[in-house]
């Protein structure tokens, strides 16, 4: 599923013409984006958490060169599902047939 496919279902079930969906969409994801980017976590009840975790200072290797490179610590952006919704998914995959599954 695309975002214009998220776009226009939630224009049918609701009823809003998709340019407010759409609008509503983005302004939802700059808002966690901007979130992120200050260091705040953000919580969606019953959905899941956008966190930041820390990625350790590691050794890693230049392939065409043959050499060691140290990769300092960074953090990255994730995404970890809310109980309720990692069930619901459970539930519902194991009913479909498998040529589905992987659409």
């Amino acid at each position: 599923m695309r975002k214009a496919d998220i776009v226009a279902a939630i224009s049918e079930k609701t009823g809003v013409p998709k340019v407010d969906v759409l609008v509503s969409l983005e302004t939802f994801f700059k808002e966690v984006k901007n979130s992120l980017a200050e260091g705040e976590n953000v919580y969606i009840r019953g959905f899941g958490s956008f966190v930041i975790k820390k990625r350790a200072k590691k050794i890693g290797r230049h392939i065409k060169k043959n050499i060691a490179i140290e990769i300092p610590e960074h953090y990255i952006p994730s995404f970890k599902p809310a109980k309720v919704f990692v069930e619901q998914v459970k539930e519902n995959v194991h009913a479909l047939p498998d040529e589905e599954k992987l659409d």
